[in-house]
């Protein structure tokens, strides 16, 4: 031990000391280097336009009032305040949310320990022995040795690019979940709107099927009452009771059905909602039948209670699906991967590590930080070259170039994806408008055909089987209407999801663009 002390105890000459640093500067010059291959983002393996006849109403589209889905937050996107707070506490409360951010945090903590490998850690050493020698020219003697010292362990110089690929593949690990966040919070957003579209329906449909029962009793009891004077038959009061029991199933259905999209809801938002945010059930007016056989009985028509949305801008394939945070998010692991194939290649080459460490040693713990101490120093460079491996380096090499290959395969997928849901939206709103517009009109007709019908029945004209045809048609009728008109909300929302819409905040920087901008 006193000789390896008295070997650190040299003293560092100006030259040798000039000398090393040097050694270290160059090193660190030469560690700019990579073997990561050129990255080229593949082509879109997608149509450079929408399908023919995807949207007819382009023209509407094109408005200046309009804003792409990217560009437009889904604070100006969803206009009903209910809902807005609804979205608002599944933000913040949603548990599949809270995983994805704690996804994030641990990709740039693993980002953050890559990146510490480009730089040398340096730590501080104490330490101190005493011992016997073993002679027996001095009986009894002890030797003391106490030495600090900072140092510097197996710092690795990248000469070739192994430490800074992996820190490039963290990274763009890093920025993929963000982007996966973001892709979450969009489907989120349109799993909350579409839920709360669903109940608003459902809602308008228990509604409906209550005016139906309310509607049927009332024919029940004048059929009843037709019938004890002889102007109706059996038949004519069972097929009353039938409807009657139809119209109650009915009823029953849609109670249970508003149940359960509650139920989804609550799942969604990650706690029961108040009851001030929950769309109510329309309140509709039940008209009763007048006594005098002159006048029918008029039908309320359900009034739309479904949300709406603003107006977004399609533009080209090109530049809308290339702003998705899923599709990023597949050239973020794209990045990763290429930048692994640069770690692969290092492995061929030799690996240089630096250790060193400089302080003083004293065989007297008094004297340690005093003048009588001695300077002690070392610098052990070292040199590791693979020449043998079993194979080990090429099959990583294979493994890393299908890893990019795959990746790649996963990126076009994605954007194929994304290009068959725009224009399924797109599709979709092209024809629900012509298709609402069509049953707005059929119920309006429906609703004049049943008023008729209720006025000949009671002045006996009709048979009771037509004022049944009436009823019938009227009450699915109405049913389709809602559910169009269902559909057509579901489709702005969906469009808006397919375009990317949905993540960004007034005001927010993304922290992806923040990191990325601090790594650079």
């Amino acid at each position: 031990m006193s000789q390896f002390i008295a070997h650190l105890s040299q003293p560092l000459e100006a030259p040798r000391a000039r000398r090393a640093v040097a050694a270290v500067a160059v090193a660190a010059a030469l560690s700019g280097c990579s073997m990561i291959p050129a990255y080229e983002r593949p082509a879109a393996p997608v149509a450079p336009q929408w399908p023919q006849g995807s949207s007819a109403d382009g023209a509407a589209l094109q408005a200046a009032a309009a804003a792409a889905a990217p560009d437009l937050p889904w604070q100006e996107f969803v206009l009903d305040e209910r809902l807005r707070a609804v979205i608002a506490l599944t933000l913040e409360n949603n548990r599949d949310l809270r995983i994805a951010v704690k996804n994030i945090e641990q990709a740039q903590a693993q980002y953050r320990i890559n990146r510490a490998d480009l730089g040398p850690t340096v730590g501080a050493s104490l330490s101190g022995s005493r011992s016997v020698p073993n002679t027996t020219s001095t009986p009894g003697s002890v030797a003391s040795n106490y030495s600090a010292a900072l140092g510097i362990n197996a710092w690795e110089l990248d000469f070739f690019g192994r430490v800074r690929s992996l820190s490039q593949s963290a990274l763009s690990r890093y920025l993929a979940t963000e982007e996966a966040r973001k892709a979450a919070q969009i489907s989120m957003i349109g799993a909350v709107s579409s839920t709360w579209l669903s109940l608003q329906a459902n809602s308008e449909l228990l509604a409906l099927a209550e005016r139906t029962l309310a509607t049927r009793e009332q024919s029940l009891s004048l059929t009843k009452l037709r019938m004890d004077v002889g102007a109706s038959s059996a038949l004519d009061m069972r097929q009353a009771e039938s409807l009657t029991a139809t119209a109650k199933a009915a009823v029953a259905q849609q109670r249970r059905m508003r149940a359960q999209d509650i139920n989804a809801l609550t799942l969604l938002v990650g706690q029961t909602l108040p009851e001030n945010l929950l769309p109510p059930v329309p309140s509709v007016a039940v008209d009763r039948p007048s006594n005098d056989a002159s006048q029918s009985t008029p039908v309320t028509p359900i009034g739309n209670t479904l949300s709406r949305f603003a107006s977004v801008h399609v533009g080209l394939p090109s530049g809308v699906l290339l702003r998705r945070p899923d599709i990023r998010a597949a050239e973020q692991q794209l990045v990763a991967a290429n930048a692994n194939i640069g770690a692969a290649r290092a492995n061929f080459f030799p690996r240089i590590t630096l250790t060193g460490m400089y302080g003083r040693a004293s065989t007297e713990l008094d004297d340690l930080f005093g003048g009588a101490a001695l300077r002690a120093w070392s610098f052990l460079p070292q040199i590791s070259l693979p020449i043998f491996d079993m194979g080990r380096n090429i099959a990583t090499l294979d493994a890393s170039k299908a890893g990019r290959d795959i990746a790649v395969a996963q990126y076009e997928k994605a954007i194929q994806t994304a290009f068959r849901e725009v224009a399924d939206a797109l599709a979709g709103r092209a024809t629900l408008g012509e298709q609402l517009a069509a049953l707005e009109a059929q119920a309006t007709a429906n609703r004049e055909s049943y008023r008729l019908a209720d006025l000949r029945y009671r002045n006996g004209i009709a048979s009771y089987l037509y004022l049944l045809d009436a009823q019938r048609a009227l009450f699915a009728s109405e049913q389709a209407l809602t559910q169009t008109r269902l559909l057509e909300r579901l489709n702005q929302v969906e469009l808006y999801k397919a375009l990317g819409g949905g993540w960004s905040d007034p005001g927010a920087v993304p922290v992806a663009e923040k990191d990325g901008a601090a790594a650079q």
